[in-house]
């Protein structure tokens, strides 16, 4: 039988800037936590801050980890340190509860990895960047025989998606994460204490619905190759589970986890 994961691993840039260590170290083990607050209901995942600056992440289904990296990278702390992610997802033969994260060597792994280190060597970094096809050989389903295909779709929409933030001022990176967020631009206007109109304009003229938009596409496919593969709708019940769960503890803790 098969178990349909994906996975992240979390780099930091310029973590080793002498006055971050400490910082870095305990805001990521404080991100370890709130990983785990955030997954509890919604089957078993396994996290590990480790080797300083990163974290390895593995969850079950498709989808899981990149809707946790792209909340991380909205709510981070640290805009000078900026986290990287790399990803990737398919299918195990082992349920993740018997895997040792830490001792645990697959292809998905070694396939995040790789994106990871792609990662680090561009001069202009990209946030997230999906590896599906390096190392993994899975036929069993239709869709992975064109895995290549798909890697090359998923990074050039993560690219454009990362145009369209690095081009947001200050406000308008905060109304389109606190959108993400609360998903109504009336509680974003009173939490900021800003008038409706002047949110929707810094929504708009920040491309914030083109850059949510480009977050469910994503999660949208990786659903459906979910469903696809073990012909059930358990892909997309999970993610939305995951997505309110998420958004349920940042909107109880916001003052905390997020800097106005």
């Amino acid at each position: 039988m098969n178990y349909p994961i994906s996975i992240f691993i979390l780099d930091v840039s310029n973590s080793s800037s002498a006055d971050m260590g400490e910082k870095l170290t305990n805001y990521l083990d404080e991100l370890v936590n709130w990983i785990n607050v955030w997954t509890k209901e919604i089957g078993h995942c396994k996290v590990k801050h480790r080797a300083g600056d990163e974290i390895i992440f593995v969850g079950n289904g498709y989808s899981t980890a990149y809707i946790l990296a792209f909340f991380i990278s909205r709510i981070w702390r640290f805009k000078d340190h900026t986290p990287y992610f790399g990803l990737s997802f398919g299918d195990i033969a082992t349920e993740l509860q018997e895997v040792d994260i830490e001792k645990w060597i697959h292809p998905l792994i070694k396939q995040a990895r790789y994106a990871n280190d792609l990662l680090k060597q561009e001069q202009v970094r990209t946030p997230f960047k999906f590896e599906l096809d390096q190392f993994y050989e899975n036929h069993t389903f239709p869709y992975n025989q064109f895995r290549s295909e798909f890697e090359v779709l998923f990074n050039s929409l993560l690219r454009l998606q990362m145009t369209m933030i690095s081009e947001q001022t200050p406000i308008q990176e905060k109304v389109c994460t606190y959108y993400l967020i609360l998903q109504q631009q009336k509680a974003i206007g009173k939490l900021l204490g800003k008038t409706a109109p002047t949110i929707s304009s810094h929504y708009k003229k920040g491309k914030a619905e083109e850059i949510l938009t480009v977050f469910g596409q994503i999660i949208t496919i990786l659903n459906s190759f979910q469903e696809k593969s073990y012909l059930n709708n358990q892909g997309k019940t999970a993610s939305e589970s995951l997505m309110d769960s998420i958004r349920k503890q940042l909107k109880e803790n916001i003052d905390i986890v997020i800097t106005k």
